[in-house]
């Protein structure tokens, strides 16, 4: 299988690169916490490392990942034909679901709590839940954040079941307006979960953003966040 991987892209390579010649390679497969793959260069030498768990991927598959690594690190343009045959594989449903086992079993997720020094994730849930899902939501994991940060302002983790909202929210200046709204765009990912539409992942549906439109205080939200 080793041999046979190395070989695809070294076939992938010279296709790219016909004119060069193939520098040393070395592929393996590795024990990633998601569905992964990286290539580098170092001394001249072209290390990949692919996700275990495409291990037993069919030869077509193998070619699209040879194909889209080397393109990227080359700054090729990728063949859209092997970017869709890509995405389609990892987005079926026994990839997904191995892929979301492994994550709760592999990866790590620093869970701090939902009690802040300003405001309780766990009763801003609880509020929400009442007023606009009828109370129907399993309330998952509540967490702030480490860090105070402004890149992520929220992110709700399915394969950890938890909420996880920056700190930067904590803190008396902080409207419950804006609070409210981001636990309340988490809890819509509960409610919609991401859907495929052929090879793409729908993250916020139609349906999503049509709830998402109900919040009272929306433009106010808005204002308060251009401000971050």
């Amino acid at each position: 299988m080793r041999d046979g991987l190395l070989h695809i892209f070294q076939e992938s390579y010279r296709e790219l690169r016909p004119r060069d010649s193939v520098p040393e390679l070395r592929v393996e497969f590795f024990a990633f916490t998601s569905i992964k793959n990286t290539i580098r260069m170092r001394e001249g030498r072209l290390l990949v490392r692919l996700s275990d768990l495409l291990e037993g991927a069919p030869q077509p598959i193998l070619q699209a990942i040879a194909h889209i690594l080397l393109a990227k690190i080359y700054r090729k343009p990728v063949d859209r034909d092997a970017a869709t045959r890509y995405r389609r594989y990892v987005s079926g449903h026994d990839i997904s679901r191995k892929a979301h086992l492994v994550r709760q079993m592999r990866g790590r997720k620093h869970l701090h709590s939902a009690q802040g020094r300003t405001y309780d994730l766990e009763a801003v849930f609880e509020d929400l839940n009442a007023r606009f899902f009828n109370g129907l939501l399993a309330r998952p994991q509540m967490t702030w954040s480490r860090n105070h940060s402004r890149n992520s302002l929220g992110h709700y983790d399915p394969a950890h079941n938890a909420i996880v909202v920056s700190r930067i929210f904590d803190h008396p200046r902080v409207p419950q307006y804006a609070v409210d709204y981001i636990v309340y765009h988490e809890m819509l990912h509960l409610k919609h979960p991401v859907r495929l539409r052929g090879s793409r992942r729908c993250v916020h549906s139609v349906e999503f953003q049509a709830e998402e439109k109900l919040f009272p205080q929306l433009e106010e939200v808005k204002r308060f966040l251009r401000q971050l």
